[in-house]
């Protein structure tokens, strides 16, 4: 079956001011919150490129610039090893826990032309082992042309913890619109939000609540992996990538590091999001926005590895590319919007170098990869950044290891050295399409006062 699609409306104008090159962070003076600014992404965009692609042309022209690069590698090193013998916090027992000490919980999931997967996902998340007076169920039906009204209609009347909203044709705003129309009807002291091919275990409510009881944890991503993983080369690239990016949440957080939400099985204080003022709907990658807003506000991002949430894998390599594309200029959106407070390491040391470690590694060196090429062509010697990407690779394999064996423990799978060792290397190879993703989105950005618009894959429900 095809990969089937519509178009998603743009977030900002086409022409953005100069001006807003230097102003895109606002203190509203009636509000505590502070939020972003979106105008002018595509100048900011055009500097940072020129810069990426400026210092890499000028190691290559000034004496003694591969020293440089040794330099950075090194410090780079040291944070890598830093991410690998941190030992992250323990996991909560499932526990029972008496009704009274349960927050009330509202979860949520904006859909659109769902039919194949919206039925499941309300019986899953209707039928979780939680107490049906302290918990909801909020369905946002952004106008969806298929069955997914009928659907809906008939599991309200099965389940009374079900509510469905429906959105009014033009109502903007994307998924953030959506979560944010329907936040102030939701009665949850936390909110947690799916995508509609989510799959989720009956404990996993009573897990996550677990992590919510520090007071400065603000939210707790569910770690995510690939319910069809076992399809094709890409959802079991998908599938390694998952674990991957899970290990190394998990070790940034275990280091006081910036932990991040990925969309589904995201859980938030609503205190923390009333704080940041709710989704931004001027981004593509409302989660990602979210995380920076939150970790600027104070507030800490944890992970609960056991047990996850299962999502559809794309199976096609034009799917993959459109959603890695929107993946990665919604990163580096997030970037562009908050570069103010993140110079001014408003996240504070631990933080900062963090976030700085991880840019570098999935946008600045992927960017520079390109002019270093063309200069050790033209200069008829080998790439500068040789020393860099080496070691990207190797936090890719020996985090994808990791991550791998970590995650057939959790879920008393195994794998022989030899089979795991392999599957890992696949992964890293699997990887290497982040390369034309994000140089081709970096320069996108920065000479395109629109974005590329993207398109939502279609949920079959396999």
């Amino acid at each position: 079956m095809p990969e089937n699609s519509w178009p998603e409306n743009n977030f900002y104008s086409e022409v953005d001011p100069l001006d807003d090159l230097l102003s895109e962070w606002v203190d509203l003076p009636d509000s505590p919150s502070v939020q972003p600014r979106s105008e002018g992404r595509r100048q900011k965009a055009a500097l940072a490129l020129a810069l990426i692609w400026g210092s890499t042309i000028l190691l290559h022209l000034v004496t003694g610039g591969i020293w440089l690069v040794y330099g950075v590698m090194v410090l780079m090193s040291l944070q890598t090893l830093r991410y690998w013998w941190a030992r992250p916090r323990a996991l909560p027992d499932a526990g029972t826990g008496e009704v009274t000490d349960l927050p009330f919980v509202s979860l949520m999931v904006a859909a659109k032309n769902e039919e194949a997967v919206i039925g499941r996902l309300v019986e899953n998340l209707c039928q979780v082992d939680y107490p049906r007076q302290c918990y909801e169920v909020w369905v946002i039906d952004d106008n969806s042309s298929d069955r997914t009204p009928d659907i809906l209609d008939g599991l309200q009347k099965t389940y009374p913890q079900l509510r469905v909203l429906r959105r009014l044709p033009g109502a903007g705003g994307g998924k953030s619109g959506a979560l944010n129309q329907v936040l102030p009807l939701a009665k949850g002291d936390i909110i947690g939000v799916f995508d509609a091919d989510a799959r989720i275990e009956p404990h996993l409510l009573r897990q996550v609540i677990k992590r919510f009881q520090e007071p400065k944890i603000g939210a707790v991503q569910v770690r995510k992996t690939i319910s069809n993983a076992d399809l094709n080369i890409y959802t079991e690239g998908q599938n390694a990538e998952m674990a991957l990016d899970a290990y190394y949440q998990q070790q940034r957080i275990a280091i006081a590091g910036m932990g991040e939400l990925r969309g589904n099985g995201q859980f938030v204080r609503r205190q923390a999001m009333e704080r940041c003022g709710g989704w931004n709907e001027e981004t593509i990658t409302d989660d990602l926005d979210l995380s920076l807003k939150l970790h600027l506000h104070h507030w800490d991002i944890d992970l609960l590895m056991d047990p996850g949430v299962k999502e559809e894998g794309v199976t096609t390599e034009i799917a993959l590319w459109h959603q890695r594309n929107r993946w990665g200029e919604g990163g580096y959106q997030s970037y562009l919007d908050y570069w103010r407070p993140l110079l001014q390491n408003r996240l504070g040391l631990g933080k900062s170098l963090d976030v700085l470690f991880w840019f570098l590694i999935k946008y600045a060196i992927p960017t520079a990869t390109v002019p270093d090429f063309v200069m050790a062509i033209l200069r008829s010697r080998p790439p500068l950044l040789i020393p860099l990407t080496s070691l990207s690779v190797t936090i890719s394999l020996i985090g994808m290891v990791k991550g791998l064996a970590q995650s057939q423990k959790e879920s008393s799978q195994k794998l022989s050295p030899l089979r795991l060792f392999w599957t890992s290397l696949m992964g890293t190879l699997y990887m290497f399409h982040w390369l034309p993703v994000v140089s081709s989105v970096t320069v996108r950005m920065a000479v395109r006062a629109k974005r590329l618009k993207w398109v939502k894959t279609v949920h079959h429900g396999a």
